[in-house]
C-alpha cells in the first residue's frame, strides 16, 4: 500500500512539474479584441511573457526600461516580447491609452480574468516568463532598476 501511495504520488509531482514547464492552451485577447491562441504564437525563438497591471509602478517601469533598450537588443539576439496585462474587465480600459502613450513597440495581450498568469503559478506582478519551442525555461518575479540587464543576458542564454 505504502509503494501504491509513493508511485502516485511521485505520479503527480511529475505531472505537475511538466504542466508548469509547457506554455499553458489558452486564448486571449490583444487591445483590439482579437483573440489570440497562445498555441499559435511561434516560441520557436526566444518569447519573453511579460506579466504586468496599469496600477502597478514596477511593472510599468520594467516595461519602460525594456523598451528603451529593445531595438538594441533584437540587434544582439532573436526574440520577442509579448506584454500580458491583468488588469480586469473595469480597469482592461485603461490598458490600450497606456500602452500607446509609451510607445511600447511590444504585442499586448489582456488576461482579465488571469487564466493565464495562474496556470504559470505566479503570484504578483511584475512577472515574466521566457518561453522556448513552448516551454517555459525561465521566470522572475519583481522588478528593480538594472534588472533588464540580467533579463538580456538570460535571453542570450536561451536563444543560442
Amino acid at each position: 500500500m505504502k509503494s501504491f501511495l509513493l508511485t502516485l504520488v511521485l505520479f503527480f509531482t511529475l505531472l505537475q512539474i511538466n504542466a508548469q514547464s509547457t506554455l499553458p492552451q489558452l486564448s486571449l485577447k490583444d487591445t483590439q479584441g482579437k483573440s489570440i491562441d497562445l498555441s499559435e504564437i511561434d516560441t520557436s525563438t526566444v518569447t519573453v511573457f511579460n506579466f504586468w497591471a496599469t496600477w502597478c509602478v514596477p511593472c510599468i517601469n520594467e516595461l519602460d526600461a525594456i523598451n528603451d533598450e529593445y531595438i538594441d537588443w533584437q540587434d544582439e539576439t532573436d526574440f520577442k516580447i509579448i506584454a500580458v496585462s491583468i488588469d480586469d474587465t473595469r480597469t482592461s480600459s485603461r490598458v490600450a491609452p497606456l500602452v500607446n502613450g509609451k510607445g511600447w513597440e511590444y504585442q499586448v495581450l489582456l488576461d482579465t480574468n488571469q487564466d493565464f498568469m495562474r496556470a504559470v503559478n505566479a503570484t504578483t506582478v511584475p512577472f515574466l516568463i521566457i518561453v522556448k519551442n513552448n516551454k517555459i525555461v525561465y521566470s522572475h518575479s519583481g522588478y528593480t532598476p538594472g534588472s533588464e540587464i540580467e533579463l538580456l543576458e538570460k535571453i542570450k542564454e536561451f536563444a543560442n
